[in-house]
């Protein structure tokens, strides 16, 4: 199964940080935000990865090369400007093949099971689902949520909304309306399939983090520091 993590943001609200240093490649607990799903996707045996990415994205291609010292293997999709979500994977399409794929972003924190996408992706395949989605509590700083999640269905209708982590998986044809190489966001997609009955879901209670401040990046590098300890 393919995965594609999302790596091209400018990473505004993080700047000065990012004016130097891609967003993914922050670290903390003393690696990288993006190594750490690296690394996670590699111990559940997934391990042929696509990474987009146009800010300083030649120093995400220079840290992770082709993927084998981290045991992957890692094919690039550069952007030159970023493309948006939707935008983005449509013009990786073609890296990653005609079966559903798992999406991460890759600014996230998450301890997320990605093992368990391959089944996900077959019960898709057999039930015609355009995309699942990973959906976690509403954190602080968006307390208003994104979808509502009810049995295992995703709606954009309704209250007790939850948050979408930035985590999915994704049918190649929930992108067929995208033109090559134009700008486009995901909701816009994820809100047709949703008005069709076509997307799932479940909520994740465990650890995961929006890391998109300089506060919240440092408190999660003290949180993994102490760990390791």
């Amino acid at each position: 199964m393919k995965v594609m993590l999302l790596a091209a943001g400018r990473g505004e609200r993080m700047r000065p940080l990012t004016d130097t240093r891609p967003k993914p490649l922050l670290e903390v607990g003393g690696k990288p935000l993006i190594v750490w799903h690296i690394e996670r996707l590699r111990q559940a045996g997934l391990c042929s990865l696509v990474i987009n990415h146009a800010w300083l994205g030649g120093m995400i291609e220079r840290a992770l090369g082709d993927g084998s010292a981290l045991g992957v293997d890692i094919t690039y999709s550069p952007e030159g400007e970023a493309l948006e979500t939707a935008g983005g994977i449509a013009h990786a399409l073609p890296l990653l093949g005609g079966d559903p794929f798992l999406v991460i972003n890759a600014d996230i924190f998450c301890t997320h099971d990605v093992g368990r996408a391959a089944a996900i992706a077959a019960r898709m395949q057999a039930s015609g689902d355009q995309a699942w989605l990973v959906m976690a509590p509403n954190p602080p700083q968006h307390p208003a949520g994104d979808f509502r999640l009810d049995r295992g269905r995703i709606f954009d209708h309704g209250e007790a909304r939850l948050t979408f982590s930035g985590i999915g998986i994704y049918q190649p044809a929930l992108f067929a309306s995208v033109a090559p190489g134009s700008r486009q966001k995901l909701a816009p997609l994820l809100r047709a399939a949703m008005a069709q009955g076509r997307v799932g879901g479940e909520l994740f209670t465990g650890r995961w983090e929006d890391v998109g401040t300089p506060g919240r990046l440092l408190a999660l590098d003290r949180e993994l520091t102490r760990q390791s300890e």
